[in-house]
């Protein structure tokens, strides 16, 4: 699982949590036991932030812009 994550450092990607809260951001590193994202606050402020896989439920990489999915 680990390898599948790696391939998305530097890709935006959205985080869903055992919670029920989610984020997104750029995936910037990733380890065995976290993940570090790059999070937009407001303005040009950015923070990294590192999310332990214990809690999250899902991780899932941007649709393309052309993706008829999209709304």
């Amino acid at each position: 699982m680990l390898d599948k994550i790696k391939l998305l450092i530097g890709q935006p990607i959205g985080v869903a949590f055992k919670s029920g809260l989610s984020v997104s951001g750029v995936l910037c590193d990733a380890d065995d036991n976290e993940i570090c994202l790059l999070e937009y606050l407001y303005q040009a402020k950015f923070v990294q932030k590192y999310y332990d896989y214990e809690l999250i439920q899902g991780i899932y990489i941007f649709p393309s812009c052309d993706n008829d999915l999209l709304n």
